[in-house]
């Protein structure tokens, strides 16, 4: 990777190409016509490329364009792109390609965001290059394209509360640095914050601030999350920030209504958490869900949905037309809709040892903060649906060995075929069907496990410093009381399942006619995704029904 040499750091243009005769080209012509107001950086490898990305993060500068060739050994364009935009999310990107690879340009658009894909040759650049890098540049120069001071986490490894702050900001898109309290660097923080180390996690935000043990809202208010509404009343109200929530708050915003989406810790729920998810309609080659859920958010709040986060809803409360959404911190909200999206949270191992070592070794989802923590060692994971599969797949490529620990005789019933497939094909993990946890062993962390065969009874002991809990999946919606019906397992009931044999509608519905296909028991209260019982539990189902419920609360708005 080579570099001019320079004073004052300018933004950087990276490119990126195999070929050293066109690596030295592209660098030559960006530099004749941007050499003056950019730095030009050239790389050739996709490796080289990432380096070359991370030093120039650690540093602090900017990068305002980045050009890669898209057929390159070992790493092609469109894989060095998707990772480049998790260390530079606004560059510019552009793939150089060959007219035979056009259609792998198109899929990009998809997968990275793609800018632009420039055939080869360009000559001349004045023609097909630069008119192409004048637009993207003017395109960078307008939006925020300044670093992102990073905060600040000094903690224990195994402190529950300090894996809970990583994870928060890790959800919520917030860059952070973690130092471990009993390292070198982590040591200088406490001193330079004046702090002993006895109560942690430290938090030190960009400007300086320090934060001790932080609750989440308070961690949210100080990197500027929104926690408060700007508003007393809205049209929609869309509790909970999982895929049908953001379908329903893109859909809310863009057809006009005063839109606000409220969520309990960070949008993308449980699919937010996925490392990839492939079977995503439009995604080829898959895609994350940190980044689908960033681009919904991003998506939202450009058509003026307004986002909430760390703000716990508590109850909901019919007053005329009015709906009132109470949260636990006194504050208040109310509107004349609301869609309830809250979905599911993983049901709790019950077994002995696990409640006293979650967070230090045992963990609930897929908790990728945590996939660093797993090289060279043997992790377990619990559970035989989609999200376990993911998770193993991701996890297989830091730990040494991971085991599924499956209560089931096989994968087929719980898991989608694609992803039986691919945990065939990886040496590295194994299944163990009939196989269940009964017990978790350990001081201050994780460090072994007693598993039970329920084919032979039999019981062993095996050494883990890390497991990953995927069993099944509890409605978030004791806070409803009784305010809308629900099933025997608290799943919400909706539109004909409400509906007597006889062909009446529930008790206590007023409007003369039969509730909408996702309206609850309580006119203009709509519910859509996980939460809502007889969901499909996808996530294409989910932001399908969550744009559906939008066009009802059109319907109930007119009717009043």
């Amino acid at each position: 990777m080579t570099e001019p040499d320079g004073g004052t750091r300018r933004p950087a243009l990276l490119t990126v190409d195999d070929d050293p005769g066109v690596s030295r080209a592209v660098a030559r012509d960006l530099r004749r016509r941007y050499g003056e107001r950019y730095r030009v950086v050239r790389a050739e490898s996709g490796q080289d490329g990432l380096d070359a990305l991370r030093q120039m993060k650690l540093r602090g500068d900017l990068v305002a364009v980045i050009l890669a060739d898209y057929r390159m050994p070992n790493m092609t364009g469109i894989e060095f792109l998707e990772q480049a935009m998790d260390v530079y999310p606004g560059a510019r990107r552009v793939l150089l390609t060959a007219y035979a690879d056009t259609g792998a340009a198109i899929d990009a658009i998809n997968v990275v965001d793609l800018d632009h894909y420039l055939l080869k040759p360009w000559d001349p650049p004045e023609e097909k290059l630069y008119p192409v890098v004048d637009d993207l540049l003017e395109s960078w120069l307008c939006s925020d394209h300044r670093p992102v001071p990073e905060t600040k986490v000094v903690g224990h490894r195994w402190s529950a509360r300090s894996s809970g702050v990583r994870e928060f900001l890790a959800r919520n898109q917030v860059p952070y640095r973690w130092y471990q309290s009993d390292q070198a660097e982590g040591r200088r923080l406490l001193e330079a914050a004046g702090h002993d180390g006895m109560r942690l996690p430290l938090v030190i935000a960009p400007g300086g601030d320090v934060l001790v043990e932080p609750s989440d809202q308070d961690l949210a208010a100080q990197v500027g999350l929104s926690t408060s509404p700007a508003e007393d009343f809205y049209d929609l109200v869309v509790i909970g920030g999982g895929p049908a929530g953001l379908g329903a708050a893109v859909y809310g915003a863009s057809e006009g209504l005063r839109t606000v989406l409220v969520e309990r810790t960070a949008t993308g729920g449980q699919a937010g958490q996925s490392a990839r998810i492939e079977n995503y309609l439009g995604f080829p080659d898959g895609i994350s869900g940190a980044q689908l859920t960033d681009r919904a958010r991003r998506q939202a709040t450009r058509f003026g949905a307004e986002l909430l986060t760390a703000c716990e809803v508590n109850a909901l409360e019919v007053s005329g037309p009015a709906r009132t959404v109470r949260f636990a911190d006194g504050a208040a909200i109310a509107a004349q809709s609301v869609i309830l999206t809250t979905g599911v949270a993983y049901r709790k191992l019950d077994v002995p040892g696990v409640a006293e070592l979650t967070g230090r070794g045992v963990y609930y989802g897929s908790a990728l903060t945590e996939a660093a923590g797993c090289e060279g060692q043997d992790v377990y994971i619990v559970g035989g649906a989609n999200s376990a599969g993911q998770a193993a797949v991701y996890l297989s490529r830091h730990a040494k060995s991971v085991t599924l620990l499956v209560r089931g005789a096989s994968l087929e019933a719980s898991m989608s075929h694609y992803l039986i497939q691919q945990i065939a094909a990886i040496a590295t993990i194994r299944v163990r069907t009939r196989t269940s946890v009964t017990a978790a062993h350990g001081e201050d962390h994780l460090e072994g496990l007693t598993l039970q065969d329920s084919a032979s009874g039999s019981s062993e002991l095996v050494e883990a410093q890390r497991m990953f809990v995927f069993i099944g999946a509890a409605p978030r919606t004791d806070w409803l009381g009784g305010t809308v019906h629900r099933d025997p397992h608290g799943f919400v009931l909706t539109g004909p399942d409400l509906v007597t044999e006889e062909g009446r509608s529930p008790a206590g519905w007023q409007p003369d006619r039969l509730p909408f296909h996702l309206e609850t028991s309580v006119p203009g209260v709509f519910a859509a995704g996980d939460v809502r019982a007889e969901s499909a539990k996808r996530v294409a189902s989910a932001v399908g029904e969550g744009a559906m419920a939008v066009m009802l609360v059109h319907r109930y708005l007119e009717g009043l």
